[in-house]
């Protein structure tokens, strides 16, 4: 009886042994998307940031940065089902839903992620997060985030103290449509301590508002600047309008011409951005 007793420990001994040798089952790998369609000129700027450029395969005709961007006919203002599914994509990223794009795509069983306008800086980290976790590049989307908030705030951080805060206008079309301070780009000027003189011709508060040229020389903003270069406006054509040499952007020479696609994009550049506002903004005394 003992006998059988030792052998059957000794059995039990020799399986347990057995199983803990036997290696555990690996965890199945996260398959990350190789072959992204990027439809947004800020989303391909984002991805490409974070270090998921090589998993880019095709992006819309405005995707002109960076400069390695895999340029195609793909349209983003006017999106083609058949034609986003002959790249064959594992991942289509959008700005917004246009022509019902998504639900199309999403029919031909193809993943897609609809960004938005960022309406706030919070936004724009949150897309930059977002695509690190669809992409497998969290850490450096994470460390892109940070990157952007230092240079903001050093870049803010050395402006002159005043006693009085600058205005100024931002300038989106020759028919002056602008953005107030509840914008996304309105709020990298408040950042910069300016004053927007538009938010008073806001009434319904839609954030772009279209501003007459009566009202904005009886606004008379410190500071203009020009987000419709590729429209052709120089400060000098501003300087050549009707009644505003009164203006004191105008007759101080402080009429910026900014870079139209790093100001209508809330990607990594908008480092960019705020360096031309903030140098601008040094150049005028205190």
């Amino acid at each position: 009886m003992r006998r059988r007793l030792l052998l059957a420990a000794l059995a039990t001994v020799f399986i347990a042994s057995g199983c803990a040798n036997t290696p555990a089952a690996e965890e199945p790998k996260t398959q990350y998307p190789q072959k992204i369609v990027s439809l947004s000129p800020t989303a391909t700027e984002m991805l490409f940031a974070i270090g998921a450029g090589k998993q880019v395969t095709a992006v819309d005709e405005y995707s002109n940065y960076p400069a390695q961007a895999p340029k195609t006919e793909l349209s983003g203002y006017t999106p083609n089902a058949e034609a986003i599914a002959a790249k064959n994509p594992d991942l289509v990223v959008l700005s917004a839903d246009t022509k019902q794009i998504k639900a199309q795509l999403e029919t031909l069983k193809i993943p897609v992620y609809i960004t938005g306008d960022a309406k706030t800086l919070d936004d724009a980290y949150a897309q930059i997060t977002e695509l690190g976790k669809r992409t497998g590049h969290d850490q450096e989307a994470t460390a892109l985030n940070k990157q952007i908030q230092d240079d903001l705030t050093k870049l803010t951080r050395d402006l002159p103290k005043r006693t009085k805060p600058l205005t100024y206008f931002y300038e989106l079309d020759p028919a002056l449509y602008t953005a107030t301070s509840k914008t996304f780009i309105g709020s990298l000027f408040t950042m910069a301590g300016l004053v927007n003189v538009a938010d008073a011709a806001d009434p319904t508060n839609s954030g772009y508002p279209q501003m007459t040229a009566e009202a904005l020389v009886k606004a008379n903003p410190d500071m203009i600047f020009l987000a419709d270069t590729v429209m052709g406006e120089t400060p000098e054509k501003v300087k050549a309008r009707a009644g505003w040499n009164a203006v004191t952007a105008v007759s101080t020479g402080h009429v910026v011409a900014l870079d139209t696609d790093i100001a209508s994009r809330w990607g990594p550049r908008v480092v960019d951005l705020m360096r031309a506002i903030t140098d601008a903004v040094a150049k005028v005394s205190a």
